[in-house]
């Protein structure tokens, strides 16, 4: 399979236990799309390189390797950090999303797949109890870089990192130094069946976060930081 092929690219490999728990993620991402809106690509290829692949495309910008915790905030499907805790069992995985629906197919997946050390929480972002406390928090396709940052940087641990996966961003220039951060690194790849480009930005957190952040949702999205 090019999904296989593609990840020893990205010095992945995976033992058959590990390809069976992708085979079956996907089977119960098909299964349960028919009755919730989960993700419009349902085909094989589609859904192995559009999301599984790229979801561990983060291995760009961090070693998994480590025994971390890492927080996915609007998680929906899963993506990215099922296909992370998946390929790098040793993670310690909290996934924070507001919709009910969504928590309730990934805890199917969590039992059915077997996977241990990952906590599921129904939250909006800026109301989570988890302040500092992760070595990375990601997300992925956000619609304003701006609004992410906002929610997610409170979450990070001094030292840490934000990981958000996007297709284009529009920054605001003194957002990241508001939030405590500093912008490390902007990695640019393809995917394989895909002509656009991606991007992972990576934000290291080098110092707290004022306690003024996350404003409610409401002012955050009314007035982003810019």
């Amino acid at each position: 399979m090019d999904f296989i092929k593609e990840l020893e690219k990205l010095n992945i490999t995976l033992n058959d236990k590990q390809i069976e728990q992708f085979k079956k993620y996907f089977e119960l991402l098909v299964e349960y799309n028919k009755v919730m809106n989960l993700t419009g690509i349902t085909d094989m290829e589609g859904v192995y390189l559009k999301h599984f692949y790229d979801s561990l495309t983060l291995v760009k910008a961090y070693d998994f390797n480590n025994n971390i915790n890492l927080c996915d905030v609007g998680s929906g499907a899963g993506f990215p950090s099922i296909p992370l805790k998946i390929a790098f069992p040793n993670i310690n995985v909290v996934i924070i999303d507001a919709l009910k629906k969504r928590l309730e197919f990934l805890n199917v997946v969590i039992k059915e797949l077997g996977l241990e050390n990952v906590k599921l929480v129904h939250a909006r972002a800026e109301e989570a109890s988890y302040r500092e406390e992760f070595d990375i928090v990601t997300s992925r396709a956000l619609a304003d870089i701006n609004i992410g940052l906002e929610l997610c940087m409170p979450l990070v641990k001094v030292n840490g990192f934000y990981l958000p996966m996007v297709v284009s961003y529009d920054l605001g220039k003194n957002t990241i130094k508001e939030l405590g951060g500093l912008l490390v690194e902007e990695i640019k790849f393809y995917l394989p069946v895909e002509s656009s480009e991606r991007k992972i930005l990576k934000i290291k957190k080098i110092g707290k976060t004022s306690d003024k952040y996350p404003r409610s949702f409401a002012k955050i999205k009314k007035n982003p930081l810019r």
